[in-house]
């Protein structure tokens, strides 16, 4: 079975954020760390993973990182400290 992931990168604490979806969380991850990929996360230096959601389902979380990028600011932050308090980059957990 393979995973999906929906996930939302930040460029620190309430900084600048992100949200994707990928079939490697690992390798996207890595992607935006480095600033391999031109565009909004490289220009901002976004490189922190602050949430991650894992779907087997690639419809669904195609839909729900449609649903998180129409959500406000605050409601991202609520979503992110629910599960990670200090904003701590979970790269090294998906590893």
């Amino acid at each position: 079975m393979k995973n999906y992931y929906v996930y939302i990168m930040s460029s620190k604490k309430d900084g600048i954020m992100y949200a994707g979806n990928t079939n490697d969380m690992a390798r996207r991850s890595y992607e935006h760390r480095e600033g391999l990929i031109a565009g909004f996360t490289r220009k901002y230096k976004i490189k922190r993973l602050a949430y991650v959601e894992v779907f087997d389902n690639v419809k669904e979380a195609v839909e729900r990182e449609k649903q998180l990028k129409g959500w406000r600011r605050d409601e991202k932050i609520s979503l992110i400290e629910s599960e990670n308090k200090d904003w701590n980059d979970l790269y090294g957990t998906i590893l």
